[in-house]
Order: C-alpha cells, then sequence, then structure tokens
C-alpha cells in the first residue's frame, strides 16, 4: 500500500510539473502586463456609486490589460485623512476623485503629476468644456481632469407652491423670504408648523460654505483679494458683502421661514420629499435619486441680491506619483472617463452635467434634457458659475468660513463677529 501511494504522488508530482513547462513563456513571446489601478471615490448618493461601478465593469471588459478597482472611501470630509495618510506612507491609490480644491495642497506635497503632456496629445482635450479649465490649472500647469461637472440650484415642490398660492418663482433675495413665508405652514390645523419654506444646511463642511458662496457672489462679494493666488489673500473681516449674505442667511431662520439641516446632512433630501420642506438648495447629483422617487419637482436658479451667481462644482480626477507605465495606464482610463460615451451615460444615469461639449449637443443627451427640463437651469446656469480657489491652505479657509457660517446660523455670533474670528485665525496661520 505505500509503495502505491509513493508511485501515485510521484506521478502526480510529475504531471504538475510536465503542466508547469508548457505554460512556461517561450523565448522571444512577451507577455501582456496587466495593469492593476485603484480609484479612490466618494460618489453619492449610493445609486450613483451604481452607475460609475457598472462605468468602471465596462472599461475592464473591454481592456484587459488594464484593470479598474473603483473603491468608495467616504464623504470628502471623511476622505482628507486617508488621502494624507496614504502620502505619507507613500501608498497612494492611483486615482483620486475629489473636488478641485484639494489640488494646491497635493501639488505642495509632491504627491501627483502634472498633466499638460498627456493632455496636449489627446483628442480628447478639445472636447472639454473650457470654463472648467480654471478647476484644473495652477501654477501655470494642469494637474487635475474633470470627472462630472455641476452647480447649486434650488430644488423645489411644485405641489407645494401651488398649495400656497405661489404662482411666481423668486429672483430676488427679498423674493426668496416673501416666498420662505408663504410656504412656511400648519398643513393639518393643529396650531404647529409641519411644513417650512426652505432648508439650509448646517455645519463647517465643505458642502456648506460650497451652498453659502454663491449668496455673496451674487452680492458682487469675494473671497480674496485682488488678484491674489494664495491663501494670504482672503478678506473675511469687514467683508460687507460676506455679512450681508451671512445675514440674510440668519435672517431666514429667526423669521421661522428656514429649519437647518443635520449636522453636515445638507446635501440629503429627505425632508423635500416627505413635504416637511418646500425648497433647499442643492445639485443635479440628486436629479436621478428625486426621479427614482416619482413625486414633483422642479429647479430654480439661486436667487440673487445684485446679479446671479452660482458656485461650480463637481470633482476632478487627480493622478498619484507611481511610474511612467503605471501613469499612462491610468491616463488611458482618464480618457474613458473624458470621453462623450462615459460622461452621457453618466449624466443620464446621475443627473451629473456632462464635463464632454459633444456629450451635451449628443442627441441621447438632448433627448434627456427634453425630458427631464430641470437640468436645463443646471446647464443656463453654468454661465454664472464660479470656482472656488485650488491653491494651498483653501482647506483652511473652508474650514474657518465654515466655523463662521455655522455659529451665525446657530446664533451665538453675529455676522461680522464671526466673519472677524475667522480672519483672525487664518491671520496666524497664514500671515
Amino acid at each position: 500500500m505505500t509503495n502505491y501511494l509513493t508511485r501515485f504522488l510521484l506521478f502526480l508530482l510529475v504531471g504538475i510539473l510536465a503542466i508547469s513547462a508548457c505554460q512556461t513563456i517561450l523565448p522571444g513571446v512577451k507577455q501582456a502586463q496587466v495593469f492593476h489601478l485603484t480609484l479612490w471615490q466618494g460618489v453619492n448618493p449610493p445609486p450613483n456609486r451604481d452607475v460609475l461601478q457598472k462605468l468602471v465593469d465596462k472599461f475592464n471588459q473591454t481592456h484587459p490589460n488594464i484593470q479598474v478597482e473603483s473603491l468608495y472611501i467616504g464623504q470628502q470630509d471623511q476622505q482628507m485623512p486617508k488621502i494624507l495618510a496614504a502620502v505619507v506612507g507613500n501608498a497612494p491609490p492611483d486615482l483620486l476623485w475629489y473636488n478641485p480644491t484639494i489640488a494646491g495642497q497635493l501639488v505642495d506635497l509632491d504627491a501627483i503629476i502634472p498633466l499638460d503632456k498627456l493632455l496636449a496629445n489627446s483628442p480628447v482635450k478639445d472636447e472639454i468644456d473650457p470654463n472648467l479649465f480654471a478647476s484644473m490649472e495652477y501654477q501655470g500647469k494642469i494637474w487635475s481632469v474633470p470627472f462630472a461637472t455641476n452647480n447649486v440650484g434650488i430644488f423645489y415642490r411644485p405641489s407645494l407652491f401651488k398649495s400656497a398660492g405661489v404662482t411666481d418663482l423668486p429672483r430676488t433675495w427679498q423674493e426668496l423670504q416673501q416666498t420662505a413665508q408663504k410656504l412656511t405652514r400648519d398643513t393639518n390645523g393643529d396650531g404647529r408648523i409641519d411644513q417650512h419654506g426652505m432648508a439650509l444646511p448646517l455645519g463647517k463642511g465643505e458642502f456648506t460654505v460650497f451652498t453659502w458662496l454663491p449668496f455673496m457672489w451674487s452680492g458682487s462679494g469675494e473671497l480674496i483679494s485682488g488678484d491674489s493666488q494664495t491663501a494670504a489673500g482672503v478678506v473675511l473681516k469687514d467683508n460687507q458683502q460676506a455679512i450681508a449674505a451671512l445675514q440674510f442667511w440668519r435672517d431666514l431662520i429667526t423669521d421661522g421661514v428656514a429649519v437647518l439641516s443635520e449636522p453636515e446632512r445638507g446635501y440629503e433630501t429627505n425632508d423635500l420629499l416627505t413635504g416637511k420642506i418646500a425648497m433647499q438648495l442643492n445639485g443635479p447629483w440628486s436629479l436621478g435619486e428625486l426621479q427614482a422617487t416619482g413625486i414633483d419637482f422642479d429647479v430654480l436658479p439661486i436667487p440673487f441680491a445684485q446679479q446671479p451667481a452660482t458656485s461650480i462644482g463637481g470633482e476632478n480626477l487627480f493622478f498619484f506619483k507611481t511610474n511612467p507605465e503605471q501613469e499612462k495606464a491610468a491616463f488611458e482610463f482618464a480618457e474613458y472617463v473624458l470621453s462623450a460615451e462615459f460622461q452621457t451615460e453618466l449624466a443620464l444615469g446621475t443627473g451629473y452635467l456632462p464635463v464632454n461639449l459633444k456629450s451635451r449637443q449628443s442627441d441621447e443627451y438632448q433627448e434627456f434634457v427634453q425630458k427631464f427640463p430641470q437640468v436645463k437651469v443646471f446647464l443656463e446656469q453654468a454661465k454664472y458659475g464660479r470656482s472656488r480657489p485650488i491653491f494651498p491652505g483653501y482647506n483652511r479657509i473652508s474650514d474657518n468660513l465654515g466655523r463662521a457660517i455655522e455659529s451665525v446660523l446657530l446664533g451665538k455670533s453675529s455676522p461680522a463677529a464671526a466673519l472677524k474670528a475667522s480672519q483672525q485665525r487664518l491671520d496666524l496661520i497664514f500671515k
């Protein structure tokens, strides 16, 4: 029995060696290299992540030599510690999905590569919306490419407007306050308000700052003095337009016509869906989610003080330093992301605006716009869009400005005092 077992094991070993020998690469025959890329992203809400995953799967199926793994690593405020730890630990992803404001910080850390040469030789460069290059360029070089774009508008429930007798959409701050007043109602007759005119985002995170900036800009205010391209040029103290925009938000709260969101959850649409609020600051990334619910909704441009304004949002793709071949493979995936095919499918599934001009002009996308006219508001409003600064230190500016907004909305400080305190903190950091 022992001899039989020994002969069997010997036979099995010979067979394995023979198979291995057959699989040996013949001299002169080069084995195809497969590049495995990691994409860190924070796409939200979850249905939008599903759309992205389908598009990534499509790329992987058609590019057997490049395989991309898309990993959700939390919302952007939660991502920063992970990103910085990965850079310091020399273990970053190949690609990062993040808003453009991080560019200067990553450049300072020598963590990402400039894309000028790769993009110059790519036919897709001429298809990118020219207005988006401001979010790509810093110190004369291109450091990222746009993934998708959006801007801020106000979602509202037409049925609630009709019930409250509101027939005209607000265009100015005064009209917005009056409209919110009409929409703040006791709808069931129990003596308590159960429907408010609108919600404002509570928190000091970037979403709050992002949705507040259009109000300052609409009053001709500026965050940075003159042509300054550094964080030291920030002007918050005695910024009358910023004070006015903060005071307007606070007045909506004290007048009882607006309520605050849950902390750092200003983008969630539950209260709009249930009718607890009639208006909410948000962007086209919520279109897919709202369409799926079947409720009535529409979009209006942000009412202004002196001139129309909105924040240009969306995320860009950043390329971390690896090696030339890996970086080239990552750019091939980026070209796919920038293509009209990808941008159209992403837009149809999520509501994001395409960054590719051919996509916007395509019959498929134009049919989508006709079917969902809410998209038109964001497309038309884009011409009034402003990009946030992308130089190093913007995160500090945003954090301190967010603290000021939160303090004012909670009634802990006046607008002037809150902005003065933020300016003092920033002066200690930058000056």
